[in-house]
C-alpha cells in the first residue's frame, strides 16, 4: 500500500503545534464561538486537544506538547509588544535626525528598520526576529548614547535589545521538544491529515466569526501562528544581512 500524501507543507511537528495553538485560542474564547456553533462544546475542543497530545507523543516522540504551545504563545505576545516599540523608536529617530538626512539614513538602515520594519509589520515574522537581532548587535553603546542624547528614553532601547535573546529563549524548536525519532507510519500521516482538515475547518469559520475584529482573526490564522513557530526557529540561529 503506498504511503499517503501529508495535506500539509512543512514539519509534522509545526503542523501539529500549530494545531493545538489554534484549539487553545478557541478554548480561550469559547463563550463567543459556543454561542455561535453548537457542535464547539468544551467535550469537542478538549478531545481534539487530546487527538493532537496523542499524535505528538506516539508518532513524533514529542515529549511535551504543554512547552511548545506556551512557547508559541510567549513568542506571540513577545512580538506584539516588541512592534509597538520598534515603531516608538523609529519615528523617534526619524524626527530627531531629519536635519541630518544622510545620519538618519545610516542610523536607521544600521538598526535594521529599513531593510526589515516594514515586512515585519505586515506579520512576517522571520523579518522580525532579524530586524532585532540586527537592532541588538548594532545598538553600540556609542550609538545609544546618540540616541538618547536625543530625546528617546533609554530603558525602550534596552527592552527592545532584550527581546531578540526573549524570542531564542521560548525556544520552539523540533530538536528540543523531541523525545525519540520514530518513522512516521501511514496510520501518522492518516491521523496528521485527519487533525489538519479539522483545525483548518475551525480556524476558518472562528476567522469568519471575527471578521470585524482583525486581532481576533489572527487567533485563528493557521498560516500565523506557523509563521511565528517558523520564526521562532529561525531565532534561534540568527543570520546578518
Amino acid at each position: 500500500m503506498s504511503t499517503p500524501k501529508r495535506k500539509y507543507n512543512g514539519k509534522d511537528v509545526d503542523m501539529l503545534i500549530t494545531s493545538s495553538t489554534l484549539i487553545e485560542n478557541a478554548l480561550a474564547n469559547k463563550t463567543f464561538l459556543q454561542s455561535k456553533r453548537s457542535t464547539w462544546t468544551d467535550a469537542f475542543f478538549d478531545d481534539l486537544q487530546s487527538k493532537i497530545t496523542t499524535a505528538l507523543e506516539e508518532h513524533l516522540g514529542v515529549d511535551s506538547a504543554k512547552d511548545l504551545r506556551q512557547s508559541t504563545q510567549t513568542l506571540i505576545s513577545i512580538q506584539k509588544q516588541a512592534l509597538k516599540d520598534l515603531a516608538e523608536i523609529k519615528v523617534q529617530i526619524a524626527e530627531d535626525f531629519k536635519k541630518d538626512k544622510t545620519k538618519q539614513t545610516e542610523v536607521l538602515n544600521q538598526l535594521g528598520f529599513t531593510t526589515y520594519l516594514k515586512n515585519a509589520q505586515k506579520g512576517d515574522q522571520e523579518a522580525l526576529v532579524q530586524l532585532l537581532y540586527k537592532f541588538k548587535t548594532n545598538l553600540t553603546a556609542s550609538l545609544k548614547a546618540e540616541i538618547v542624547a536625543k530625546g528617546t528614553a533609554p530603558g525602550i532601547l534596552d527592552q527592545t535589545a532584550a527581546y531578540a535573546d526573549t524570542l531564542k529563549n521560548a525556544d520552539i524548536t523540533q530538536e528540543t521538544f523531541k523525545g525519540t525519532r520514530k518513522e512516521i507510519t501511514t496510520a501518522g500521516i492518516n491521523a496528521f491529515n485527519e487533525i489538519y482538515e479539522e483545525v483548518i475547518s475551525i480556524g476558518k469559520i472562528a476567522s469568519k466569526f471575527h471578521k470585524e475584529e482583525p486581532v481576533k482573526q489572527d487567533l485563528f490564522s493557521f498560516t500565523k501562528i506557523n509563521k511565528t513557530i517558523n520564526a521562532q526557529r529561525t531565532s534561534s540561529t540568527p543570520t546578518a544581512k
